[in-house]
């Protein structure tokens, strides 16, 4: 019996590999056997052991070495016994055929891996210069948004009615802007003591806005406390989530889903953060990561490039996107004052969530306590920071 199962049983008897009489299955990338050989990797423990079982069932069980039986050494017919496989010269032709078939079939499999090594790196490529561009239009964009507010205030400032000497409204610069605007501003003067209603409406609204006297959303984004820290460009949104010391990858649960976010630790039955986005996302261009063990930073891509969000989740508290400056918002692009105020924030919302005091509250309480040492006759049991 030629079949290596049967073959077992006689230790003296070797299976023979059969020739080849049809095209044989491709074999290069075929993953059934996988399991049998990590259960063997794993007891061999190197690739040299490895690779000796493999020759080592083939020495023992096949005619691998020896060639097919009734070969002779250069083609000689008839040469039954193992002395016909010694050529002339006395080299084992089995055996050379042996290892020049060991050797095509690794310089197959190295081709293999150098044409697929090849492909990775034309596809690293092929990603990075489309990373390129894409830094490259958000920054024209961000230009074009610059220059089309720039524009914008020009011409706010151009169409202002400034007050004559008279004390009534002079427009006869706004006049020129038009023949429609210059007959309205023509029936206006014939009572220059009382504006129109329409001056009226815009005085009360520049009045409101000059009465939100709030500075621009930190890196366009803002700080849900006890939660997270977020900036955003038009393209995409950075949050970071204060994180217990010493977190890897592996004790968080993340779903990232188009318009849901989902975040908590394993060990944990209270998630993190579980609501639903404030717009929608585009999920495979969206990414997380732990950074120094303490904080998780998310990237998420949004879906309308050309838009700012409010907030990232929808039951979070909201900033004025009217505010926004267009400008790039990731916490490594900020400036050096910005980009402390939002570590102050991180640091503060991770002190909270370990039950600590926050940096402004840590100050007050190392004020005290230089003061009890300038005091020492002085009692603070009952001293309380406010």
């Amino acid at each position: 019996n030629t079949h290596p199962h049967h073959a077992n049983t006689d230790p003296t008897h070797h299976f023979h590999l059969p020739p080849h009489t049809m095209a044989p299955p491709d074999f290069t990338n075929d993953d059934r056997f996988d399991g049998l050989y990590l259960n063997i990797a794993n007891q061999a423990q190197g690739i040299e052991p490895l690779l000796d079982t493999v020759f080592s069932f083939l020495r023992r069980k096949s005619d691998f070495f020896a060639g097919p039986p009734n070969a002779s050494a250069g083609g000689a017919a008839g040469g039954s016994s193992s002395s016909s496989s010694i050529s002339s010269a006395g080299r084992d032709v089995g055996t050379e055929n042996a290892i020049a078939k060991v050797n095509e079939v690794l310089q197959k499999h190295a081709a293999i891996y150098l044409a697929d090594k090849r492909r990775k790196e034309e596809e690293n490529a092929k990603a990075l210069k489309k990373r390129e561009q894409k830094t490259a239009d958000l920054k024209k964009r961000n230009e074009n948004e610059e220059g089309r507010s720039s524009c914008s205030k020009q011409q706010q400032e151009e169409d202002v009615i400034e007050l004559g000497e008279d004390g009534g409204f002079d427009i006869s610069g706004a006049a020129e802007v038009s023949k429609s605007e210059e007959t309205a501003a023509n029936s206006t003067t014939g009572d220059v003591g009382t504006p129109n209603s329409n001056t009226t409406v815009n005085d009360d609204v520049n009045d409101n806005q000059e009465e939100d006297n709030t500075p621009p959303p930190v890196g366009n984004g803002g700080t849900v406390p006890g939660k997270y820290v977020w900036t955003q460009t038009l393209s995409e949104l950075s949050v970071t989530v204060p994180l217990p010391d010493n977190t890897r990858g592996r004790d968080l649960n993340v779903t990232i889903s188009k318009s849901h976010l989902k975040i908590g630790l394993k060990n944990q039955s209270n998630l993190m953060i579980n609501d639903d986005l404030t717009k929608s996302i585009i999920v495979d261009d969206s990414f997380w990561t732990v950074e120094d063990g303490n904080r998780l930073v998310l990237t998420l891509q949004k879906l309308h490039q050309m838009e700012w969000w409010p907030s990232v989740c929808a039951s979070d508290p909201t900033i004025n996107i009217q505010k926004v400056q267009p400008e790039n918002s990731n916490l490594g692009d900020l400036d050096g004052e910005t980009r402390q105020t939002v570590e102050k924030m991180m640091y503060d919302q991770r002190q909270k969530a370990m039950g600590l005091p926050s940096s402004d509250e840590q100050k007050k309480l190392d004020v005290l306590e230089k003061f009890k040492r300038a005091h020492p006759e002085m009692d603070f049991s009952n001293a309380k920071i406010s």
